[in-house]
C-alpha cells in the first residue's frame, strides 16, 4: 500500500525523524573517558523529566516492566505487604509480578474504567496501624482502559493516614506526556519506558527513586542482579554503566530530552490535554462512549467502547487491512469490547484528524449507525477554536 502505515497504538509511539537521525551513529567504547560526557548530562535531564530535585535518576537496559520489578526487588523483602487497585490489565500484571516474587499482595478489585478511589485508600492505610503494608502500587495511566489517577489525591490520602509506605507509580504511559510531580507528590518509586512518551524505540527503563527509596535498597534481602540499583549507584557516580549500554539508545534520548525540554513540560502537557480532547469530541459526536468513567479520562489513550452487538476486533482488522492504520485492541477483560486510539507521543492536531477520519471509515464499513463526517468536524471544531 502507498503511503506510510499509520501508528496510534498507545506505544510504541511515533519516533520524530530528529530522534531517528540521532540514533544513526557509529558504536563507540562505553568505557571510555569521554562516555561520561553523554551519559552524565542524562540523568541530570531525566530528573528534570520526573520532576525532582531530590531523587536519582537510573537508565536500564530493559522496559517499563523492569521497571516495576526494579521498585519492588531493591526496596522489600520477600513475604512483604504491598497494596493495588486492579482495574486494568496493566495494574493486574504488576500484581501478578508481586506475587510470584514473593511478596504479600493486597488486591483491591475496582471496575474497569475506574482509577485508584483514595477515600478507599485512606481507611485501609488508617486500618493498617501496625504499619504491615510496605508500598503502595499505584498505576497513573492504566493503558488497557485509558483510565488516569490522581496520584497527587494518592498522596494526600497516604499523608491524611500518617502512613509511612513507600509509594511506587506506574508511569509508563503518563510521564512525558501528563503532568506528573515526583517530589510535589512524594513518589518514592517512578517507572517509564522509552517507547511511550519518551519517543524512543522499546528497550530502556526509565526510573527514579526517592532517598528513602534508596536507603530502603540497602536492607532488602530480595534477590536481584541485573536489576540492582546498588550496581547502577557505584557506576553512575562516575558517569559509566555496569553492563553494556545501547549507545543508540543514549544518543536517540539525548534528542528525545532535548526536544522535550525545548517544547517545555508544560506544553508538552497541554499538546496531549488537546490532542485528547478533540479525540474525545469525535467519539461524542459517534455516539460512543469511553471506556474511563467521567473524571477519569486519560490524555495519552482513549478506549473506545463499541455497542454489545458489535466486535471491536473487527474496526481493528479493518482499520489495519483496509485503511493501514494500527490501533490497539482490548486486553483480557475488555477484549473484543474496546479499540483504542493512543494520542501520545510526536503528534500534532492533524496527526489526531487523520486517524479519526481513519477510525470513522471504519466504523461506516462495519455498520455503525454513525454519521459520515461527524467525528471529523467535532475534532475540527475544537482544534480550530482552540489553536
Amino acid at each position: 500500500m502507498a503511503g506510510r502505515q499509520h501508528l496510534y497504538v498507545p506505544g510504541p509511539t511515533n519516533i520524530p525523524t530528529a530522534i531517528m537521525n540521532a540514533m544513526h551513529v557509529d558504536m563507540e567504547d562505553h568505557r571510555s573517558p569521554v562516555f561520561p560526557k553523554l551519559f552524565k548530562p542524562l540523568l541530570t535531564d531525566l530528573k528534570k523529566i520526573f520532576r525532582t530535585e531530590t531523587g536519582h535518576a537510573f537508565i536500564f537496559p530493559a522496559t517499563g516492566t523492569a521497571g516495576w520489578e526494579i521498585a519492588l526487588t531493591n526496596t522489600l523483602n520477600p513475604g512483604d505487604k504491598v497494596l493495588i487497585y486492579r482495574f486494568g490489565q496493566f495494574s493486574h500484571l504488576w500484581a501478578e509480578m508481586a506475587k510470584r516474587l514473593g511478596f504479600d499482595v493486597i488486591i483491591i478489585e475496582r471496575p474497569w474504567g475506574e482509577g485508584i478511589p483514595v477515600d478507599d485508600l485512606q481507611n485501609r492505610l488508617r486500618e493498617d496501624r501496625n504499619h504491615e503494608i510496605k508500598a503502595v502500587l499505584a498505576t497513573h495511566n492504566e493503558t488497557a482502559t485509558g483510565v488516569t489517577s490522581d496520584i497527587g489525591a494518592v498522596r494526600t490520602a497516604m499523608d491524611a493516614a500518617r502512613h509511612p509506605a513507600m509509594l511506587f507509580v506506574d508511569g509508563v504511559s503518563s510521564i512525558a506526556s501528563l503532568d506528573f510531580r515526583m517530589d510535589e507528590w512524594g513518589i518514592d518509586g517512578a517507572i517509564s519506558g522509552s517507547q511511550k512518551g519518551f519517543m524512543l524505540p522499546a528497550g530502556a527503563a526509565l526510573v527514579a527513586f526517592s532517598e528513602k527509596a534508596l536507603k530502603a535498597c540497602e536492607t532488602s534481602t530480595s534477590r536481584r542482579y541485573f536489576l540492582d540499583l546498588r550496581d547502577q549507584l557505584a557506576s553512575n557516580k562516575d558517569g559509566y554503566t555496569p553492563y553494556t549500554p545501547s549507545i543508540p539508545m543514549l544518543y536517540g534520548l539525548r534528542k528525545s530530552l532535548d526536544l522535550l525540554l525545548e517544547e517545555g513540560l508544560e506544553n508538552v502537557y497541554a499538546r496531549h490535554h488537546r490532542l485528547a480532547e478533540g479525540t474525545r469530541r469525535a467519539i461524542a459526536a459517534w455516539g460512543l462512549k469511553l471506556c474511563a468513567q467521567p473524571g477519569f479520562e486519560s490524555d495519552t489513550v482513549s478506549a473506545v467502547m463499541v455497542p454489545e452487538d458489535k466486535d471491536a476486533r473487527d474496526v481493528i482488522s479493518t482499520a489495519f487491512n483496509k485503511y493501514n492504520i494500527s490501533l490497539g485492541g482490548g486486553l483480557s477483560e475488555v477484549a473484543g469490547k474496546v479499540f483504542r486510539i493512543g494520542h501520545m507521543g510526536d503528534l500534532n492536531d492533524v496527526s489526531l484528524l487523520g486517524v479519526i477520519a481513519g477510525v470513522e471509515m471504519a466504523l461506516l464499513d462495519n455498520g455503525f449507525a454513525i454519521q459520515p463526517g461527524s467525528g471529523v468536524a467535532a475534532a475540527i471544531e475544537y482544534y480550530r477554536t482552540t489553536a
